[in-house]
């Protein structure tokens, strides 16, 4: 649930692992960030680092990153191959989970501002941060590079988006963008022929081929009025793709990034290289991710290749990244360990937070009868209520594999990702409730000894109260949206599974009821009385249409049940 980006600063500096790691060391300072790779170049004498955490936290460590390469590196000593124009020359945010990417360009423009007025280096907004068009591009804002900069900064044109409009001879000058994600993805091919395997990158990439007279590879090229090679477009927008000889694998591979799977995704991109291959009498086997990857990326290819067979969607995160993985071959030529590919989960593991979710049943109701107060009734309201969600699913499941039901796979298919949906959004309260609870307690132990802490420390008890009513609250929400899932499967689900939706409606109700004793409790710290009544009120209103909601469902279940 939480709001992820990437950031991916490229530093002037590619032959001093000391100067490096003191860059790098400074984004591990950020609690909330994670550094994922480091890749210097020795003949470009450039770093390229990948982070990735929440929004804020990610700004503050390429701050600090930003702030530690401008006192280590001098621009005026820098030679390599690679363009650029400064000690940080390009720091792009990408938007990874939970956020759009329009927020990503507020938070770019965010960054670029803590960068000119803090550290007093001049930068360029570029691509979807841009201010004026003419900046999207990157080489135009890096025209010149750092030696064309102190002629550049006199041109009233070039006047940095932020900080001084003067040449900073030290650390340059440094580009902030915001950016589309990009997947490196290989496709593997029963062939050793590089020549074969460019053919299907040329009829794949967005570029295409050269147009050629007669002949498609021994015809004279077609050139325009200018005298450029005319190119004939592939099939994939914003596929970029070369065919090459792996020897340690000893296939041929297209080598593709995908620098927006919004326009073209994975499974999109596998499909046609797989349909191009097969055009030209060779067959993927496989295919490899390089680096990581969204997961809502693998969620979407996962669905697609279960609706191509005609099978519910309506299935867990785990058997959607299953079900792609043997898909698109991604483990033929090593291990594909989600744990270790998918971003979200390399920040999971990485925060080592203990979740309720992940303790076995056992475990659960041990750690709920222990003396800690917490996991409390909110808790378990919220996960009875993930049951009831549950046993709904599992119902449009059933239902979508029933012999002689075929042609109404899709129709349950989408219950069932309603259910999926409403049940992963219950499971995330069963820990909310709990982190809410520990923001109270963390609210209470602030310093209270001058008349300023014991103001922010009021403020900060009248905040974590509210939240503290908001998240049963949403248990209460989430759960009477379950009763309309549940109350289709009541009605047109399979009938030898209706008692399991009678069961979930059981659950759904009494999710709502223990949620309301909640926000009740609750609502006696609140200061703010508009705010309390308004709860009090919606809740009452949500525990009515519950209760009225269980008994017709009940109903329904108890006469099919008598009918049987």
């Amino acid at each position: 649930m939480k709001k992820l980006i990437e950031c991916v600063p490229n530093f002037s500096e590619g032959r001093d692992m000391a100067i490096i790691k003191q860059i790098t060391d400074q984004i591990e300072t950020v609690e909330g960030v994670k550094l994922l790779d480091v890749d210097p170049g020795a003949a470009t004498n450039r770093t390229v680092v990948t982070m990735v955490g929440t929004p804020d936290e990610v700004i503050e460590a390429a701050v600090r990153a930003v702030k530690k390469a401008a006192e280590l590196i001098d621009m005026r000593k820098h030679k390599g191959e690679h363009p650029r124009m400064g000690a940080t020359d390009v720091c792009p945010l990408i938007p990874v989970a939970n956020i759009s990417m329009e927020e990503t360009v507020e938070y770019a423009r965010k960054l670029a501002e803590r960068i000119g007025e803090e550290l007093k280096i001049p930068v360029y907004c570029y691509e979807n941060a841009a201010f004026k068009p003419e900046r999207k591009n990157l080489a135009t804002c890096r025209s010149g590079e750092y030696e064309g900069l102190a002629d550049k900064f006199t041109k009233p044109e070039w006047k940095p988006d932020f900080g001084p409009a003067e040449f900073n001879a030290k650390a340059g000058a440094t580009a902030v963008g915001a950016r589309d994600f990009l997947v490196a993805f290989n496709v593997n091919l029963n062939t050793t022929s590089t020549r074969r395997a460019n053919s299907i990158a040329f009829d794949v990439r967005e570029r295409g081929r050269v147009k050629r007279e007669g002949n498609p590879i021994t015809g004279k090229i077609v050139k325009d009025e200018k005298g450029n090679p005319v190119h004939v477009p592939g099939t994939l927008k914003s596929v970029k793709a070369i065919g090459w000889f792996i020897e340690e694998y000893g296939i041929a591979q297209i080598s593709m990034n995908l620098t927006n799977i919004s326009i073209t995704s994975v499974h999109e991109a596998f499909n046609e290289v797989s349909r191009k291959a097969d055009a030209r009498g060779i067959r993927v086997t496989g295919s490899e991710l390089v680096g990581l990857i969204p997961l809502n990326a693998m969620i979407e290819a996962g669905k697609y290749f279960l609706a191509k067979q005609q099978r519910s969607l309506g299935v867990d995160h785990d058997e959607l990244i299953k079900i792609a993985i043997k898909s698109m071959g991604l483990d033929e030529l090593k291990p594909f360990n989600p744990r270790e590919k998918i971003i979200e989960y390399v920040m999971e593991d990485a925060e080592k937070t203990k979740k309720l979710v992940d303790l076995t049943v056992r475990g659960f109701a041990n750690e709920t009868a222990s003396e800690s107060p917490a996991p409390g009734g909110g808790s378990i309201s919220a996960y009875v209520g993930a049951l009831g969600a549950s046993l709904a699913t599992m119902v449009a499941n059933l239902s979508s594999h029933k012999r002689g039901w075929d042609d109404r796979w899709e129709e349950f298919s989408v219950w069932a990702e309603k259910g999926q949906k409403l049940k992963d959004e219950l499971l995330y309260l069963v820990d909310e409730d709990t982190n809410a609870f520990n923001k109270i307690m963390d609210a209470f132990g602030m310093p209270k000894k001058t008349d300023a802490e014991a103001a922010a420390r009021k403020n900060a008890i009248e905040a974590a109260s509210k939240y503290a009513i908001e998240i049963p609250y949403r248990v209460m929400q989430a759960s009477l949206a379950s009763m309309d899932v549940i109350a289709a499967m009541a009605k047109t689900g399979n009938p030898n599974s209706v008692s399991d939706a009678g069961v979930g409606a059981l659950c759904a109700r009494m999710a709502v009821m223990g949620a309301y004793l909640n926000v009740k409790i609750n609502v006696s710290g609140i200061e703010d009385k508009a705010f309390s009544e308004d709860m009090l009120s919606k809740g009452q209103a949500i525990e009515k249409q519950a209760i009225s909601r269980e008994q017709e469902i009940l109903k329904v279940v108890n006469d099919i049940i008598n009918g049987l």
